[in-house]
């Protein structure tokens, strides 16, 4: 029998949803999700969804303690493990829209990366569109974290697409306290997307970038809520 290649992917689970496939893959030592056929995220790298975090931490109102979290979605878990390792983070909230994802963390071959992060009694996992979860909520948060697609110019689902218009900023908006942080992740860089965010009321618009080895560098839009 042929010896397999480290690079050659071998899919450890395949669903069908509410919003289409989802498959998880193992290729070499890391894992991959597809969403639709379209590539979201492995665990190959994570510089920038841990830079997802850490940026929204830093551009809080200083002195503010145990600030909120809402972490939009769950991925291969990078971004909320990096909340859990952050002391200064009070609530920490995932939406998470596809079972599937959710029940690879809990009891499947992502809990290895999640698992410690899960069991944090700081964090919770919400089953639920993030966009409906925007829309219809009261609660509001310190920080928004959201990663659900490739970017505002490069969405997984057209659904998705409403997160970025006029009105999904709006949410965003009203479910931030004074003075709290919206992060969107983008694999690449949306001046477009930075200008939308200035005319839906946001200031300290901004983006930090992080290089990768080909093409456009990742990249985390930041806005602030006045107080």
């Amino acid at each position: 029998m042929p010896t397999r290649s480290a690079d050659t992917p071998v899919t450890l689970d395949r669903r069908d949803g509410p919003f289409g496939e989802v498959v998880l893959r193992e290729r070499g030592e890391h894992y991959e999700i597809i969403a639709n056929g379209c590539f979201l995220m492995d665990t190959s790298d994570g510089r920038s969804e841990r830079l997802l975090i850490d940026a929204a931490l830093d551009a809080l109102p200083a002195g503010r303690t145990g600030p909120s979290v809402l972490i939009g979605g769950l991925g291969v878990g990078f971004s909320l493990v990096r909340a859990a390792e952050e002391g200064r983070w009070g609530r920490i909230v995932v939406a998470e829209r596809e079972q599937a994802i959710i029940g690879w963390h809990r009891d499947g071959p992502l809990a290895r990366i999640s698992g410690a992060a899960l069991a944090d009694p700081r964090a919770s996992i919400l089953h639920t569109d993030l966009v409906a979860h925007l829309r219809t909520t009261t609660e509001r948060y310190d920080a928004l974290c959201l990663d659900i697609d490739n970017g505002p110019d490069w969405t997984v689902t057209e659904d998705n697409g409403s997160l970025y218009s006029p009105t999904g900023l709006a949410h965003c908006h009203d479910r931030l306290t004074p003075g709290g942080v919206l992060a969107i992740w983008s694999a690449q860089p949306s001046p477009a997307f930075e200008q939308a965010l200035r005319n839906a009321g946001f200031s300290g618009v901004g983006a930090e970038e992080v290089a990768v080895a080909r093409g456009v560098p990742d990249v985390v839009h930041l806005a602030s809520k006045g107080l």
